[in-house]
């Protein structure tokens, strides 16, 4: 059976209704993530005594492994900015994740023992690399070390989730906005400046990433700017101020409840 506008139009505000409930109460969660920084560095020391990591560092632009090469290692960036890749049927590239400091890389290369997809760095920082057959032998040992395996795999599962119903329910000023605050959470939560964010993705890049036109992504940070949300640096529209998250979250909130009332 075929489902009605009605159903769809339900649907879709339900899906958004339940997106915004989770963007109200992150608050309590990024408070939370304060400990993430030290989270990171006790599971890089973890695997430093028990895995003797190779450490190297990457630059803009170095791919670090491509889809269907042989799976073998898991990657932990310490430091840095990387976005994940997926090539499409029709030869399209997509960009579907993006990884901060302590986030792991290769957890899709597990099941085929192939990674499905590119892994490329956007920043100059250093990335630690762990043999995976290693690292299953050394949690045999180290319960531990199998608690921060599990936790990065729920990690990265979620934030999938999260990016999904962005695209999927948001107008799209709105999916800019949101994107604008899970980037400057996510620095925040690694200890690092999140008033004023560079992005290293051009917005090319971002739209990718959003389901977006380039344009759509211009025009929806524009007028974030005269809404006085967001601010540009003089000399680079890569580097945005961000005053108050706050107001990134309840923008978002404005523009759902502008779309509900056009529905």
């Amino acid at each position: 059976m075929l489902t009605t506008p009605t159903r769809i139009t339900t649907d879709t505000a339900r899906r958004t209704a339940d997106f915004m409930a989770a963007v109200a109460t992150q608050g309590l969660a990024f408070d939370a993530d304060r400990k993430t920084s030290a989270g990171i560095a006790d599971t890089l020391m973890l695997l430093r005594d028990r895995l003797d990591p190779q450490r190297r560092i990457v630059h803009a632009g170095d791919v670090i492994y491509r889809a269907g090469e042989d799976f073998s290692n898991l990657h932990v960036l310490n430091t840095g900015f990387f976005k994940i890749v997926k090539l499409t049927a029709d030869g399209r590239e997509q960009v579907v994740s993006l990884k901060f400091r302590g986030d792991w890389m290769g957890f899709d290369g597990i099941a085929r023992e192939a990674y499905g997809c590119e892994a490329i760095a956007m920043d100059t920082g250093e990335l630690w690399s762990v043999p995976y057959a290693g690292l299953l032998a050394a949690c045999v040992d180290c319960p531990e070390l199998l608690r921060v395996l599990h936790e990065a795999m729920s990690r990265e599962i979620g934030q999938d989730r999260d990016s999904l119903i962005s695209v999927c329910t948001l107008p799209a000023d709105a999916r800019v906005a949101e994107f604008l605050r899970y980037f400057a959470v996510s620095l925040a939560a690694r200890g690092m400046r999140s008033d004023q964010i560079c992005l290293r993705m051009t917005r090319a890049e971002i739209g990718n990433y959003l389901g977006m036109t380039l344009e759509s992504v211009s025009r929806a940070l524009s007028r974030l700017a005269r809404d006085k949300v967001i601010a540009f640096a003089e000399k680079r529209r890569r580097d945005i101020l961000i005053p108050d998250l706050r107001a990134l979250a309840a923008f978002t909130q404005r523009c759902v409840g502008g779309a509900r009332v056009l529905q």
